[in-house]
């Protein structure tokens, strides 16, 4: 008895195998009809056996191509129609587009193994890919997801490779970038004025180069990086000068697990990550001992290490037996350098030599970075291997909306149904070229998933560029501000599929609060459409404001002064020893003497209740750091020298009276925690046990706010959000000790706990909201 039925999947399924995999499945199970792409993602129309078909339905469901994920399937039964045999058919073209697109995927052990095989076809040949890895979203113009629509459309397939193509046994079959030596792209290497360099065998003389203390740009899969021979300090600290990246660390990229191990602490969780078609960086802890440069990851406990995820990357590194600095093309703050000419004009100051080939990237995408805590993922930044696939959430947006993120580690987010398309890592918007790639990557988003965004929500600082790109926005678009810190939580809320009250715990450098003043250390009562704010850190003024965060020592000098006043004077310490000659007191110093003038008269000192910098003023009164290069600098070193066995903790205030009476509010006063530190300084105490012992008040202060908020507000759920909790020993300590109080913890898994996952909680708020408006 025959049977028809017609199938549509929805979900990755397109540039992951899975029409071949659909024409093998239905071939051996003797079914005919047809399969092919839609912008919804893939049709099937299908006939045969009743056997047959529930086999086949079986096999889809239950075991899909690896790098499919099914959302859902819909089937319809119908008469035969007399199909004789099973056919891949062109695309089909829809008015509107559901579909997703697949993300980088990195080289696959069958096309590996194939490349370094002399008798193989692509024999070290930097472009092999298959149905199962290779380049997907970053050479993606369009959709459906066709060679034409893909940046591969210039190179027209050899008679080899076309039949690879057409053929279903083949690994290649329907394999959008397919290519060999005779008819796909080929490398290139260049001076650094742009003047081809005579070479039969570009790789082996770059790895020549390499050896020899060169930096060589190389043009990867989402845009430039800048290499190295990561253990030749000379080049290290010559790339940092060029580059004009003094501290911040770079990532290096290393052979195999094998070497890896060889500098680093490596867990079967991290090896995993390392292994992860994914391929990101990924942050472990040093070994003692390390002989990787100091200069890579200055004063930092940790380095950012990856694996090579793309056929060029395998051939250098095996070739060259080095482990590589890989570094983003970019001189500091700017975005990624994908474009040719555009990297050869940007980087020529930085690079000696340009590795390039003639296949476009179309969307540049930074490599994404995630550590281990506690067994735990934690992504720092989601960008390739990640984007663009989206979050599928518990929650349904009524509207499609467009969020537009924040100032710092730039994500926007595009929002339709139950899904959540988070962009992948845009940077600081700082610079026009940082704000042209956002405008560009908006564009890109809404034209492949098709959306129109009805909405547009914003954080609330008004100089933050997202927010004016919003605000000019056409008029008949619905705009709503969001509160920084509460789009933090509700960004961790709705990756954990939370809906009800919570406790939201939001620390982080700043954000633009309700009152005007920059807050940083909150504690909401929150869930996913408003929030009361509970609790905050104690105000401090920020002398001289965006110039603080630059410059820590601002911070140290603004909470002595809060508690010492004119008696800061007694304060003798070795702070700071950038100044010019060597005062014995603080108030001896030109600087801090404008300092203090500054704050007593309350000229440039707005005021905040932040966090990150607390972490600051503490990093500057340990003598750790008093200028930052990179956001987070000081906290990552108080947190780098911080004693693990050290148990103790200061002591610190809790005003639970504070606010208007209709409005209390919970002021948590640090005062006595720098008066303690203080001491502890003058008593000659280690400034690692110092450290630990501000860590783990931290510790105590969440703890004790959310007994007194659960007590009062009868909520025990308690989330995490905000980039101070990018911090292991703080982050460890706290959930373990909150958990053994028997309250019920989240924390960020799928997107960042910094900036870089704010727009998602921008996104779902303005949805809620929308909701009440309509």
């Amino acid at each position: 008895m025959l049977k028809r039925m017609q199938i549509s999947a929805n979900g990755l399924v397109q540039g992951v195998g899975f029409r071949p995999y659909i024409y093998n499945l239905a071939t051996k199970l003797s079914l005919s009809g047809f399969v092919q792409n839609n912008t919804s993602g893939i049709f099937i129309d299908i006939e045969g056996s009743n056997s047959s078909l529930n086999e086949f339905l079986t096999c889809l469901v239950n075991t899909p191509p690896p790098h499919a994920i099914i959302e859902d399937i819909q089937y319809t039964t119908l008469p035969p129609k007399g199909y004789k045999d099973f056919i891949i058919e062109e695309s089909a073209l829809k008015e509107n587009n559901t579909t997703m697109i697949c993300a980088d995927i990195s080289t696959c052990p069958d096309c590996l193994k194939e490349l370094f095989d002399p008798m193989d076809l692509r024999y070290r040949y930097p472009f092999i890919n298959c149905t199962n890895c290779g380049p997907r979203f970053t050479i993606v113009k369009d959709i459906p997801y066709d060679r034409i629509n893909t940046t591969m459309s210039n190179f027209n397939m050899c008679h080899d490779c076309n039949s690879e193509y057409h053929d279903p046994r083949n690994r290649r079959f329907h394999a959008q970038p397919n290519a060999c030596p005779v008819c796909g792209p080929q490398l290139m290497l260049l001076n650094n004025e742009g003047f081809a360099v005579q070479t039969q065998d570009p790789i082996s003389t770059v790895c020549t180069l390499l050896h020899d203390g060169k930096i060589v740009a190389v043009k990867g899969l989402g845009g430039y990086h800048i290499a190295c021979d990561a253990l030749n300090s000379k080049s290290v600290s010559l790339l940092r000068s060029r580059k004009y990246r003094e501290d911040k660390p770079f990532a290096v990229m290393m052979e195999n697990i094998k070497t890896v191990n060889k500098f680093c602490f490596v867990n079967a969780k991290e090896e995993t990550l390392l292994l992860s078609t994914q391929r990101p960086i990924v942050l472990l802890k040093k070994k003692c001992g390390c002989t990787i440069p100091h200069d890579i990851a200055p004063d930092n406990l940790y380095l950012g290490v990856m694996l090579p995820y793309t056929p060029l990357h395998h051939l250098i590194i095996r070739e060259s037996g080095l482990p590589l600095v890989m570094t983003s093309g970019n001189v500091s703050d700017e975005p990624i350098a994908y474009k040719d000419t555009e990297a050869l004009e940007r980087l020529k100051g930085i690079a000696d030599y340009f590795l390039v080939h003639d296949r476009d990237i179309f969307m540049r995408c930074d490599d994404s970075v995630v550590k281990m805590v506690d067994d735990k993922e934690m992504i720092i930044r989601r960008s390739r291997g990640y984007a663009p696939f989206p979050l599928r959430l518990q929650y349904t947006f009524s509207k499609p909306i467009l969020a537009c993120g924040a100032f710092l580690k730039n994500t926007f987010c595009l929002a339709r149904g139950n899904h959540a398309f988070l962009s992948h890592h845009i940077g600081d918007l700082e610079n026009t070229e940082t704000m042209n790639s956002y405008e560009t990557a908006i564009e890109h988003y809404k034209r492949l998933f098709s959306i129109e965004p009805e909405m547009i929500a914003y954080d609330l600082h008004p100089e933050y560029l997202s927010t004016k790109y919003a605000l000019a926005q056409r008029d008949d678009m619905f705009k709503i501000g969001v509160q920084h810190h509460h789009a933090h939580i509700v960004s961790c809320m709705a990756e954990n599929g939370i809906h009800h009250k919570v406790i939201g715990v939001a620390f982080d450098g700043l954000g633009y609060g309700d009152d005007g003043n920059f807050w940083g250390g909150e504690f909401f009562i929150a869930d996913l459409s408003g929030y009361q704010r509970a609790g905050h850190l104690d105000y401090v003024p920020m002398p001289g404001g965006e110039q603080a965060i630059k410059e820590p020592w601002r911070m140290a000098i603004s909470y002595l002064y809060q508690i010492y006043s004119s008696d800061i004077s007694s304060i003798i310490m070795p702070f700071p020893p950038h100044f010019t000659g060597e005062p014995k007191t603080i108030v001896d110093h030109p600087k801090i003497k404008v300092l203090l003038k500054m704050l007593s008269q309350r000229i440039h000192c707005p005021l905040t209740s932040s966090m990150g910098r607390l972490f600051d003023g503490v990093a500057s009164l340990l003598d750790l750091q008093h200028f930052v290069n990179y956001e987070g600098q000081a906290a990552i070193k108080l947190e780098s020298i911080a004693d693990e066995r050290e148990t103790g903790h200061y002591p610190f205030g809790i005003n639970t009276n504070a606010g208007a009476h209709c409005n209390r509010l919970i002021v948590i006063q640090w005062q006595p925690v720098i008066k303690h530190i203080i001491e502890d300084m003058q008593h000659g105490i280690a400034s690692s046990i110092i450290s630990a012992r501000f860590h783990n008040s931290i510790v105590d202060m969440v703890y004790q706010v959310c007994i007194i908020l659960r007590n009062s507000k009868g909520v025990n759920d308690v989330v995490l959000s905000g980039g101070v909790f990018q911090n292991n020993f703080l982050l460890s300590r706290l959930v373990k000790k909150l958990k053994l109080q028997g309250f019920t913890l989240y924390s960020h898994k799928k997107v960042p706990c910094n900036d870089g996952g704010l727009s998602l909680g921008q996104a779902v708020i303005a949805g809620e909201r929308s909701k009440t408006c309509a």
